[in-house]
């Protein structure tokens, strides 16, 4: 019998530990970091802790303005994650992702990159709005 309560035990304390990404709610979600109310799902993304906190934000610029801030130490970090500009309910890890800035993409806060699952997306796009194409860690230098 205490086995099977050990076991019980450890599987709900394994099972609160679950880091994954939590659906953005459009209207209802504020940025973690301008406060503004998340408005438009094409710009969406998620920071999440290796504890699970998860943290919301309505572009790109915030999310790595959050990420380069030192505010939860990138060694807390577990995952980010991007809502993808033609498929929004999809949230990808922005490691993934491919993405394309330009003045012709109106993000919320200016950041003006789209998100996209895959390198031929991202060229239809990105020679549409004669865009910059970018990964993650030039996204990360530009947004410094």
């Amino acid at each position: 019998m205490k086995t099977i309560f050990t076991t019980l035990l450890i599987g709900l304390i394994l099972a609160a530990c679950d880091v994954k990404p939590e659906p953005l709610v459009m209207g209802k979600d504020a940025c973690h970091t301008c406060k503004m109310t998340l408005v438009d799902d094409k710009f969406g993304a998620e920071i999440i802790t290796k504890k699970g906190k998860v943290y919301k934000f309505d572009d790109l610029n915030c999310a790595i303005n959050f990420y380069n801030s030192g505010i939860e130490p990138k060694e807390n970090i577990s995952t980010c994650m991007a809502a993808v500009y033609n498929n929004p309910k999809q949230l990808l890890t922005v490691t993934q992702a491919f993405y394309c800035q330009s003045d012709l993409v109106k993000s919320p806060m200016g950041g003006n990159v789209a998100t996209f699952s895959n390198k031929d997306d991202l060229e239809k796009f990105a020679r549409e709005w004669k865009g910059k194409t970018f990964t993650w860690n030039e996204l990360l230098e530009q947004f410094k």
